[in-house]
């Protein structure tokens, strides 16, 4: 993404009800219940959705008490929170199997600490943690908005609000803004798709997400009306997994940046800490966050490398897009590991990830979401190494 000049930028976003968000979703359910169980679980868990059809793969290990008829059951009371009770996807008939098994010896082996060898990466990769200021999120503005248009269809659909009668949960959005020197300053089209039931009469239904949307954007960003689109292709009844298959990790860039930074080479959801694709990747914005938060640039964006089997990360960039508040980049990346232990066991420990608090990340994304105090979830997202960043470059 460019970030200087005048441009258009879009960035799209999928509900909770989306099949690849459905899938999301069951394999979070799954770790957070062999978390609860032993956080020192073990998973890597795929899931496929399809026509009245669940299916867990994948590998794990953790306790006995996590059995095979506990998992289906959580999988259908995820599929229940979601809201489909539909003929051709419902929590309640659903035929659900569960293909998980063993983690390979190979991987535990290289992972595990023993002796003087502390806890390895669980796999090699590349993640990538970014922040702006264009938005109080430190998130950038196209998703930021996707994802708020959606999450508020899905607050009023839950609540029974008249706004959102007779929609379902399978939604996708789309934010195309007009940047002006580098700054958001209006939308110049917005897409919602929305599944709907039967015989929905579309002008009253856009009109109704209209509304929505003029709400949830700033004052005076509403597109012209030739430029707002609602279900384009005129009827969407048949949505979900019904629809279309489902399977995990495939809405990466939903799940990060929108498209406006970098993303490594991994997916999230299913995975336990110990696998570097989501932790790691949860540090790299913790650390970007902190910088912009701490008025050390406007945008910051991090990369960290590691190996699997090897603690400490093989490499860390920092880049500040030539927004940097008279701080050296290569400095500034030496602080970033003194501030934080970047190894697998350092990130789990310093974030608290070790605890069943994956099943919300699965939708509207995994960044820019609002810690709460009380559930100690999205721990990735507080600014409390702002003071330890600005007293580090004061020495």
């Amino acid at each position: 993404m460019r970030k200087d000049g005048d441009f258009l930028f879009t960035s799209e976003s999928v509900s909770e009800g989306h099949p690849d968000k459905v899938a999301d979703r069951i394999s979070d359910t799954v770790l957070d219940a062999y978390l609860a169980a032993d956080p020192e679980s073990r998973v890597a868990c795929e899931t496929l959705v399809t026509t009245n059809r669940i299916v867990l793969a994948g590998e794990v290990r953790g306790p006995a008490s996590v059995t095979s008829e506990g998992l289906i059951e959580a999988a259908r009371q995820a599929v229940k929170d979601i809201g489909y009770d539909q003929e051709g996807f419902s929590w309640r008939n659903a035929e659900a199997a569960n293909y998980l098994h063993a983690q390979s010896a190979d991987i535990a082996v290289g992972v595990d600490s023993a002796g003087d060898k502390d806890e390895g990466a669980g796999d090699q990769g590349i993640m990538f943690g970014y922040a702006s200021n264009e938005t109080d999120t430190l998130m950038p503005a196209p998703l930021y908005y996707a994802h708020r248009i959606l999450h508020e269809i899905r607050d009023l659909r839950r609540a029974g609000d008249p706004r959102a009668a007779g929609l379902q949960p399978d939604a996708k959005s789309q934010v195309t803004l007009h940047y002006s020197n580098g700054r958001p300053v209006k939308a110049t089209s917005v897409v919602i798709s929305t599944q709907h039931d039967a015989g929905v009469n579309q002008e009253e239904l856009r009109a109704r997400l209209g509304g929505i949307v003029r709400d949830v954007l700033p004052e005076g960003w509403m597109p012209e009306e030739k430029e707002f689109y609602v279900n384009p292709t005129g009827i969407f009844v048949i949505g979900g997994p019904d629809g279309d298959c489902g399977l995990t990790g495939r809405k990466i860039i939903v799940d990060t940046y929108g498209g406006a930074a970098p993303h490594g080479g991994g997916a999230f959801s299913g995975k336990d800490p110990t696998k570097v694709d989501r932790s790691a990747a949860y540090a790299c914005r913790y650390l970007a966050k902190n910088v912009v938060a701490a008025g050390l640039a406007d945008r910051c964006t991090i990369q960290l490398s590691y190996a699997i089997g090897v603690s400490h990360p093989l490499s860390l960039y920092v880049d500040l897009d030539g927004t940097g508040k008279d701080v050296d980049e290569a400095r500034l990346g030496t602080i970033l590991r003194e501030v934080m232990d970047l190894t697998p066991r350092g990130i789990r420990k310093h974030l608290r990830l070790n605890r069943p608090i994956y099943a919300e990340t699965a939708a509207y994304g995994h960044f820019g979401r609002k810690p709460d105090a009380a559930r100690d979830n999205f721990t990735w997202e507080q600014a409390d190494l702002v003071d330890s960043l600005r007293s580090a470059l004061k020495r």
